[in-house]
């Protein structure tokens, strides 16, 4: 018979491993946390200063109208979420920087419906205190089944079809809004790009880009059908880019334009006519409709293609509006320390908390 012999470490070296396995412990409970905390993207950005109206700005608060419903604001319309708040948070910045009468600016955030709509708002309003904002909760169910995949995921996300129901999102008052993506800084006053005229009968003014090859947003199928390339038959259609708009709210209620596009959509479930997102329906319904909007305002293109995001220049003329549109961001290429000389230009509206700057 034989018997287990249990030999115990002397008291110094047991007091030892006690000590490491207190460590490791300590260790994995703050991995843990971080892991958690950059999962869910409760990162601090810091408060950004006040700014305040010129006075020469008009009152937004005429014969008891409400701000929300004023006329004489600036509407601004914009998705949020986590993955590109980092991006959001500079936008409004230099906005707000770059205006002559930023107290009457009001923001239309839409998010969907099944974000943390708390820490979007409070994330909003530590670093923009004095901010005229709400938060729209979007239900993405009706438009989830519509998305037919396209050559980035990215695009597939469906808060980029948000714009599509804006006029039904946002108070019915408003009337005209500015639409804008995440991924970009303005340099010039917004108001000017709110007033951009629309004329008698058009629903969105934007740049338009007619060198583009604009036949190649949409498939052979689509072109040798004679039903489907009719679409364009009767207007000069040309390239614009939907991540800067100026939309009459109005119209677009009136032309009851989001049955326009989700019809288009239903079909490319059923016949693949487009291969990029959520850019070619619009294309269908207004190119070759809008009113136009100098090239200033929107220089795009800053994230490079939509397959490898490599650096480009600007565009020839002068800036308004600096676009990262394309695969790169400039936050996750300064992040990864391998920025594009343009995203220095991004760089100073950046409002992110740094860990250094927290432990300080």
């Amino acid at each position: 018979m034989y018997r287990l012999a249990l030999k115990f470490p002397p008291n110094h070296l047991h007091r030892h491993h006690l000590f490491i396995l207190l460590l490791f412990l300590l260790i994995s409970a703050r991995f843990t946390a971080t892991s958690s905390a950059t999962t869910t993207d409760y990162r601090r950005f810091k408060e950004a200063p006040q700014f305040y109206n010129a006075p020469t700005c008009p009152s937004i608060d005429i014969n008891g109208t409400t701000e929300m419903c004023s006329p004489q604001a600036v509407h601004v319309a914009m998705t949020l979420d986590a993955a590109y708040l980092r991006g959001s948070m500079a936008a409004i910045f230099s906005i707000l920087q770059h205006s002559s009468c930023p107290q009457n600016i009001i923001f239309y955030f839409v998010a969907s419906s099944t974000a943390d709509h708390h820490h979007l708002r409070h994330t909003i309003s530590r670093s923009f205190p004095f901010l005229k904002f709400q938060i729209y909760p979007y239900d993405s169910s009706a438009v989830s089944g519509l998305i037919s995949t396209s050559i980035r995921s990215a695009l597939d996300c469906p808060l980029n079809y948000a714009r599509n129901y804006l006029a039904n999102l946002i108070p019915q008052c408003v009337r005209r809004v500015v639409y804008l993506d995440s991924d970009l800084v303005l340099v010039d006053d917004i108001a000017k790009l709110a007033a951009t005229p629309l004329g008698n009968n058009s629903v969105l003014a934007a740049p338009e880009y007619c060198n583009a090859n604009f036949t190649s947003y949409f498939t052979p199928t689509f072109w040798s059908n004679p039903t489907l390339s009719l679409a364009f038959a009767d207007r000069k259609a040309c390239y614009f880019n939907t991540g800067v708009m100026v939309m009459d709210l109005q119209r677009w209620r009136e032309g009851d334009y989001t049955k326009k596009i989700v019809e288009w959509m239903e079909l490319q479930k059923r016949i693949r006519i487009y291969e990029l997102g959520s850019l070619p329906p619009f294309l269908l319904v207004f190119a070759g409709k809008i009113a136009p909007v100098d090239h200033r305002w929107n220089q795009h293109g800053l994230g490079g293609d939509n397959y490898r995001g490599l650096c480009r220049d600007l565009h020839p003329g002068p800036v308004s509006l600096l676009h990262w549109s394309g695969k790169g961001k400039p936050w996750v290429r300064l992040d990864a320390n391998r920025p594009c000389p343009l995203d220095a230009l991004w760089a100073p509206y950046d409002l992110l908390q740094t860990p250094f700057a927290l432990e300080s």
